[in-house]
C-alpha cells in the first residue's frame, strides 16, 4: 500500500518504512506526526483518489532528525553600475520515517 501526501507545498509518494526529507515540521526529534492531507491511496486492486483529499485517511510518521541544508548564496551584480547585492539562505528540513498508512 502506498499514499501520496502533501506537506510543505510539495507532494510525496510514500510507503510504510520509507525515510523522507520534508520541509521543517514543528515537532521534536522522536515525536510522532500525522499527515492528514492524503491525495491518493494506492491499494492492490484500485487506487482511491481524493477530491482534493481522501476523507478519513492519514499517514503517521516519526521525526528522525531536524537539520539545516547547505548555504545557498544569491549574488546580484551589474557591471559598470556599482550595483552589488548579496543574499544567502539555509533551508531547514526534517527527516521522517513513515510508520503507518491509515485509510
Amino acid at each position: 500500500m502506498y499514499a501520496v501526501i502533501e506537506t510543505g507545498g510539495k507532494q510525496y509518494r510514500v510507503s510504510a518504512g520509507d525515510r523522507l526529507r520534508v520541509e521543517r515540521l514543528e515537532a521534536e526529534e522522536g515525536a510522532s506526526v500525522s499527515f492528514n492531507k492524503v491525495l491518493l491511496l494506492g491499494k492492490d486492486d484500485a487506487p482511491v483518489i481524493g477530491t482534493p483529499y481522501v476523507e478519513g485517511a492519514s499517514v503517521t510518521a516519526k521525526v528522525v532528525e531536524q537539520g539545516r541544508d547547505d548555504k545557498v548564496i544569491v549574488f546580484h551584480y551589474r557591471r559598470k553600475k556599482n550595483y552589488r547585492k548579496f543574499r544567502s539562505h539555509r533551508q531547514q528540513y526534517s527527516f521522517v520515517q513513515i510508520e503507518d498508512i491509515n485509510g
